[in-house]
């Protein structure tokens, strides 16, 4: 029943009679909407009491869209950011590969091999030239032309060895790359028998030793840095896994090589990870006074060492049968 209240026009809604729904709970519809309500038989409600009940809701819906407005708002600009951001390190990225494939093939095109020493380490340097082409023509994101980089300043010590091997001036030393530092070098001359053969390494080339290899890492263990009567770390490069007699021969190479300091348990371990901690394997630029040198003819480059694992290609021609299954 409605009542006037004096001079207020103010309503109230009572149901003292109607039949209850629940317990003491009457039901009522108000406006236009027809939303229900549930109101204590006993309890008096104003019109503009009823119609208050929906302003706080109507404004914590208001409040709840908009927080997620703005929300939506600074995730969009973050992917936005982050997209460009990506964008620009990844330039940045094939940018600094370009440098070193670019001086790389310069020294691949300018240089001509005048024995077997220098002829094969050119070879090599030119099979990385072509590798890093087209692993950054490949390369998607930064750490992928980073790889590229890797590859193009492997053959880069390529192209120093071909050097040392015809008597001229190597350039300025090349900060070491990745696993190089820990895989050591050969710094005396060795020669063994392996399987009926005679496998010698030596630290400079020779018509004996004509496969150079950088140092570093192939298939998870150490090579050392070197020239060598063939290219004995090969089998595992192509089969991805080291052969039984790896450990014998390693043993019998570097057994007591100043310049290797780790033996055979170790090699077969992977060698020491933390040996490369205080190598300089950064991607950093080119030397600032080295940059305006673009015909490529002069030295091996002033780069940077942002260096590979060693192992991504073979170092020369022919290969051993290390016997047995793989040593994984």
């Amino acid at each position: 029943m409605v009542e006037p209240q004096s001079s207020k026009l103010i309503t109230r809604v009572r149901f003292p009679s109607s039949p209850p729904l629940e317990g003491n709970f009457h039901k009522i519809r108000i406006g236009l909407a027809g939303a229900d309500f549930l109101l204590y038989r006993s309890v008096s409600w104003s019109c503009p009491d009823l119609l208050q009940l929906g302003r706080p809701l109507v404004t914590t819906i208001l409040l709840i869209l908009v927080v997620l407005a703005v929300v939506v708002f600074l995730v969009m600009k973050s992917q936005q950011r982050g997209s460009g951001n990506s964008a620009t390190q990844l330039d940045d990225a094939k940018a600094d590969a370009r440098q070193a494939i670019e001086r790389l093939g310069g020294q691949v095109y300018n240089l001509t091999g005048s024995d077997d020493a220098s002829r094969q380490a050119l070879a090599d340097a030119a099979e990385r030239y072509n590798a890093a082409g087209s692993q950054i023509d490949q390369a998607s994101t930064p750490v992928q032309a980073r790889l590229a980089k890797q590859t193009a300043l492997e053959g880069l010590y390529y192209i120093r060895a071909a050097r040392v091997a015809m008597g001229m001036d190597p350039g300025p030393e090349i900060p070491t790359i990745d696993g190089q530092k820990a895989a050591g070098a050969v710094t005396e001359a060795r020669e063994v028998e392996f399987e009926g053969r005679e496998i010698a390494a030596s630290p400079t080339p020779s018509s004996r030793t004509p496969n150079y290899y950088p140092g570093g890492r192939v298939a998870g263990r150490p090579v050392p840095a070197g020239w060598y009567s063939e290219p004995w770390w090969k089998p595992a490069l192509v089969a991805g896994a080291w052969g039984l007699g790896s450990m014998m021969l390693f043993s019998s190479m570097f057994s007591g090589m100043a310049g290797v300091p780790y033996g055979a348990q170790e090699f077969e371990a992977g060698g020491d990870p933390n040996a490369d901690q205080g190598a300089d394997a950064g991607d950093q630029s080119y030397d600032s006074g080295d940059q305006g040198n673009t015909d490529n003819t002069a030295d091996g480059g002033n780069y940077d060492g942002g260096g590979s694992d060693g192992g991504f290609f073979d170092g020369g021609d022919g290969g051993m049968d290390f016997g047995g299954g793989m040593d994984f």
